[in-house]
C-alpha cells in the first residue's frame, strides 16, 4: 500500500500536467432546492429514517425542488441486497417517490471519490498516515484529514447557531485507502456532486457536522444548510432505532397498517401545521409544510396514537375497498363466509379493527364462526339470567318464531324494521328476558351483535332455523331431565 500512495503523491508533486479536475458525474437540476434521503443497507427501512424521508420530500415538494434517494452502502461487510430492496419497498408504499432516475449507490461511486481524495492529498489537506497496527492484519496505513484546528459555527435552521472548537477532533480518518473512503468524506462529496442545498437530518447528526463542513471547505464546496430533526423516542423516553423498538415499515404494512395512517403520524411527529387540525394526505402535507414549524423536543413514537389513525383511515376507505380487503382475510383465513353476509357484517367490523390483520385474531376466537355454522348451545345459557322460570326462555322463543315468520319479507331489509317486528313485545315482557335469549339462539355465544343485527345479517330464513334448533334443543334437555 506504501508504494502505491507514494507513487501517486510524486505522480502529482513532479507531474509537469495541470493537477485533475475533479468533473461533477451529475447534471445539476434545474430547481434549486435539492434535498436527499441517505439509508444504509444495513437494515429494513425503520421509521426513524421514513420520518427523515417524508420530511425531506414534503419540503421538496413544497419548494418545487427535487428529493434524492442514495444508497450508502459503503459498509461492505454489513450491506446486503435484500436491506436495499426492502428500503425501496418501505419508501414505495409509503408513496414516498425519489426524483432521480438512476438510484445512487455509494458503492458504485468509488471512483469518484479516489479522485477527490487524491486531489486532496495534492493539496495538503489530506495526508497518507503511517499507523502503528493495533492488531496483526490490520492496516499500517490510512488517509487522514489535515484538521486547520478551527472554530466553525453554522445555522441550522431549527436550532439557531451551533458552534464547534474543532481542534479537539484532531486529524481524523477519511479513508482506509484510496478505494475505501469513509463516512464523513463520502457524504461531502456526494451532496457537492449531487448539488444537495438543505441537509434535513436527525439532531443525533450533529456532532457529525463540524467534520463534514471541514472536508466541504476542503474540497471547494458550497456549505448546505441545515436542519437537524428532533429524534423519535420510546415510550421510555429513550431514542427510537434499529436496535430499540423501532419497526421496520414493513412490519407495520405486513401487520395490516395503511401507509396513509402512517405517513399522517410520521409527519407530526416534531412538527405540527399550527393548527388543532391533525388529518392530513400526503398531498396536503406537501401543500401546508412549513421547516420552521418543526419542534425542538424529542418526539414520542406512540403506538396507541398510530391506532388511532389507522381506525380513522380505515373508516374513510370507500365501503367496496374495505369489502375487498375483509374478504381477501377471509379467503387467506378459509373462512366459508358468503359474499352477501359479509357486506353485512362489515360495518360491524370496521368499526372494531385497528387493522384489517386483526380479522384473523377475531376469528381465531370464534367470534364469526355463527355467520356460517349452527350454534351449538348451553342450557344454563339460553336463559336469562334474572328470568323468574326456566321454562321462559322457551316460551318467548316460541312468540317471536311466531312473529318473524308472520312479518313481511320487506322488513329483513333494515335493521330498524326488523327491530319493530319484536320490540313491543319484549318491552311488555322485559327486554332481557326476551331478547337474550333470541340473541343466543341466533349466535350460540355470550358475546355477539345485538339480535337485531343478527336477524339482518342472518337472514328470515336462517334466524327461523336456529330458534327453532334452539327450541328443539331446550325440549330434547327437559325430556331427559323429566
Amino acid at each position: 500500500m506504501s508504494n502505491i500512495f507514494t507513487t501517486i503523491k510524486d505522480f502529482f508533486t513532479h507531474s509537469s500536467e495541470t493537477t485533475p479536475q475533479v468533473a461533477s458525474q451529475t447534471k445539476k437540476p434545474k430547481s434549486d432546492v435539492v434535498v436527499r434521503v441517505a439509508p444504509s443497507p444495513t437494515g429494513a427501512l425503520h421509521v426513524g429514517t421514513a420520518r427523515t424521508a417524508l420530511v425531506n420530500y414534503l419540503f421538496a415538494k413544497k419548494n418545487n425542488g427535487t428529493f434524492i434517494l442514495r444508497i450508502e452502502d459503503t459498509d461492505k461487510e454489513r450491506s446486503k441486497p435484500e436491506h436495499e430492496a426492502t428500503i425501496l419497498e418501505g419508501l414505495e408504499w409509503l408513496n414516498i417517490n425519489w426524483d432521480n432516475e438512476t438510484l445512487y449507490r455509494q458503492s458504485e461511486r468509488t471512483a469518484i471519490y479516489k479522485l477527490h481524495l487524491e486531489k486532496m492529498i495534492v493539496d495538503g489537506t489530506a495526508y497518507i498516515s503511517k499507523e502503528e497496527p493495533k492488531e496483526e492484519g490490520s492496516r499500517s496505513e490510512v488517509i487522514r484529514f489535515k484538521n486547520p484546528n478551527k472554530v466553525i459555527t453554522f445555522a441550522d435552521e431549527i436550532r439557531g447557531e451551533i458552534t464547534f472548537d474543532t481542534t479537539e477532533l484532531g486529524d481524523f480518518v477519511i479513508a482506509k485507502s484510496l478505494e475505501e473512503p469513509l463516512f464523513h468524506l463520502t457524504v461531502v462529496i456526494d451532496d457537492f456532486e449531487m448539488h444537495v442545498t438543505h441537509i434535513i437530518r436527525g439532531e443525533d447528526h450533529i456532532s457529525n457536522t463540524p467534520r463534514q463542513i471541514l472536508i466541504q471547505e476542503a474540497i471547494g464546496a458550497k456549505r448546505p444548510i441545515y436542519a437537524h430533526l428532533p429524534l423519535l423516542l420510546g415510550a421510555d423516553k429513550s431514542k427510537l432505532s434499529k436496535r430499540h423498538g423501532a419497526k421496520a415499515v414493513t412490519e407495520y404494512r405486513d401487520a395490516g397498517y395503511l401507509s396513509e395512517a402512517l405517513v399522517n403520524y410520521l409527519a407530526l411527529l416534531g412538527w405540527n401545521p399550527g393548527t388543532d387540525e391533525e388529518h392530513f394526505t400526503i398531498s396536503e402535507l406537501c401543500a401546508i409544510f412549513d421547516l420552521q414549524k418543526a419542534q425542538k423536543g424529542g418526539a414520542v413514537f406512540s403506538q396507541e396514537k398510530l391506532d388511532w389513525f389507522n381506525q380513522y383511515y380505515i373508516q374513510k376507505l370507500p365501503t367496496e375497498v374495505r369489502i375487498a380487503k375483509i374478504t381477501k382475510q377471509f379467503t387467506e383465513l378459509s373462512v366459508p363466509i358468503s359474499s352477501e353476509i359479509i357486506a353485512k357484517i362489515e360495518p360491524i367490523i370496521s368499526e372494531r379493527i385497528v387493522t384489517f390483520n386483526d380479522i384473523a385474531t377475531m376469528n381465531k376466537e370464534g367470534e364469526f364462526t355463527y355467520y356460517y355454522e349452527q350454534p351449538a348451545y348451553e342450557y344454563k345459557t339460553i336463559h336469562w339470567k334474572k328470568a323468574e322460570h326456566e321454562h321462559e326462555a322457551a316460551i318467548h322463543l316460541v312468540q317471536i318464531q311466531e312473529k318473524i315468520m308472520n312479518s313481511d319479507d320487506a322488513l329483513f331489509n333494515s335493521i330498524e324494521e326488523i327491530k319493530s317486528i319484536v320490540w313491543e313485545y319484549a318491552e311488555l315482557n322485559g327486554k332481557g328476558n326476551v331478547l337474550w335469549p333470541l340473541r343466543y339462539a341466533l349466535c350460540g355465544k355470550e358475546k355477539s351483535p345485538d339480535p337485531f343485527t343478527l336477524l339482518y345479517i342472518l337472514g328470515k330464513q336462517e334466524a327461523l332455523t336456529r330458534i327453532n334448533n334452539a327450541l328443539l334443543f331446550i325440549q330434547e334437555h327437559d325430556k331427559k331431565s323429566a
